[in-house]
């Protein structure tokens, strides 16, 4: 697909989450988001994937940087802003959980953030390649 797909519109209706395809913490967190998105509002891409690569720009060499990124209608959101912002999209408890957490200053939340990106490989393990979405799964995950 196209960047120019990607409108606006379509972003507002069809959030983006990219995420680190290889991190098992990543990946459980998408599996959390599956479950509780039951109207498929999100649209699921690894940071390694052709989608990233055409809609991010270049990543950082710093793995906590970019473990997550969430692509709306109001532009990209990175660390907990991106974490927080899907959990408010999902509604629910944990919609309230996202609001809660984006009140608290940027700098603190993604002090936290940073800390659990930079060793969650060694806390969780990491995967030799990326995730494959099932067949029920395919209809929401981007190249």
């Amino acid at each position: 697909m196209a960047a120019t797909e990607f409108s606006t519109e379509i972003l507002r209706a069809h959030p983006i989450i990219f995420f680190d395809g290889v991190c098992n913490l990543c990946n459980h967190s998408i599996d959390v988001v599956l479950r509780a998105d039951h109207a498929r509002v999100f649209r699921i891409a690894s940071l390694q994937g052709d989608t990233a690569r055409k809609l991010l720009a270049p990543q950082p060499d710093e793995p906590e940087a970019w473990s997550m990124v969430l692509l709306d209608g109001n532009g990209m959101h990175e660390r907990s802003g991106a974490a927080l912002r899907v959990l408010k999209r999902l509604g629910g408890l944990r919609g309230f959980l996202g609001c809660i957490g984006l009140c608290f200053p940027g700098f603190l939340r993604d002090f936290v953030y940073c800390l659990i990106a930079r060793y969650r490989y060694r806390w969780f393990g990491r995967r030799e390649t990326c995730r494959t979405p099932t067949d029920d799964e395919s209809s929401v995950f981007l190249p």
